[in-house]
């Protein structure tokens, strides 16, 4: 790896520790990076994982005056959130590399169309936030597992899920729904980067220049994310996801 791509990788990791804290969508930063790199789809996909998690904890982290209050439902939805990542982060690796490799394409549009639409999404889960409940129900915990399932297999835009679910389920500020996001989106990833680390096919070197990256950023995304109207953000992540997907659906 030459010096270029080693900071290109920090960049990017940066970047997408930002957006994972403000937005929700950072893998669609840094997965076509290390695919344009050269890295084959799955190690791509585990070693990014891997790479972010810290700037998940580090989100979360720059969020704690929001998540005061917050621990009864966020043992209990984390909690579910682990179970779906590992459940997802084992089909990953029981199914053949090619299966991903054939998925791909379609999870990044779909990611893609999520940020898109995130918008919208965030206005009509306010109109409804109201009518909604202040403690996790079953269809919100039920909710949280599969969003895990999906992360733990893929992740892209899984934080955007996540917050139009919790918007949606629980009538609280949007502020600490977010902290409460990211506190989910860490123990997913987290179950799904600890098992990487066992048995995925970790590229070390992009995972740890991408951790370095992704710390930084969490913090800055934590600042931002109270401040940021994030639509140029979602305009640039949907344009990079959606060439990388048809890059990869025309071969």
């Amino acid at each position: 790896m030459s010096p270029l791509e080693a900071a290109l990788i920090v960049a990017v990791g940066a970047a997408a520790g930002t957006v994972n804290t403000v937005v929700g969508s950072g893998s669609l930063i840094t997965f076509p990076t290390l695919l344009v790199l050269g890295y084959p789809a799955l190690t791509a996909n585990v070693s990014n994982t891997v790479g972010l998690f810290p700037g998940t904890v580090s989100g979360s982290v720059g969020y704690r005056a929001e998540l005061v209050g917050q621990l009864p439902r966020a043992l209990i939805l984390g909690s579910a959130a682990l179970v779906g990542s590992l459940c997802g982060g084992l089909l990953l690796l029981a199914l053949p590399p090619t299966s991903f490799e054939r998925v791909v394409p379609f999870l990044i549009l779909v990611a893609c169309g999520l940020v898109a639409f995130q918008e919208r999404l965030s206005m009509w889960l306010t109109h409804h936030r109201d009518r909604a409940s202040r403690r996790p129900s079953a269809l919100l915990l039920g909710g949280v597992f599969v969003t895990g399932v999906y992360g733990g297999y893929f992740g892209a835009a899984q934080g955007v899920i996540l917050i139009a679910l919790l918007g949606i389920l629980l009538n609280d500020d949007l502020q600490r729904l977010n902290a409460l996001k990211n506190v989910l989106s860490a123990a997913a990833s987290g179950a799904a980067a600890l098992l990487f680390v066992v048995a995925g096919p970790v590229a070390w070197l992009p995972a740890l220049l991408l951790a370095v990256g992704a710390i930084a950023g969490g913090q800055v995304g934590a600042v931002l994310a109270r401040r940021l109207r994030p639509d140029l953000l979602r305009i640039v992540i949907v344009v990079v996801g959606v060439l990388v997907a048809i890059r990869l659906l025309i071969g």
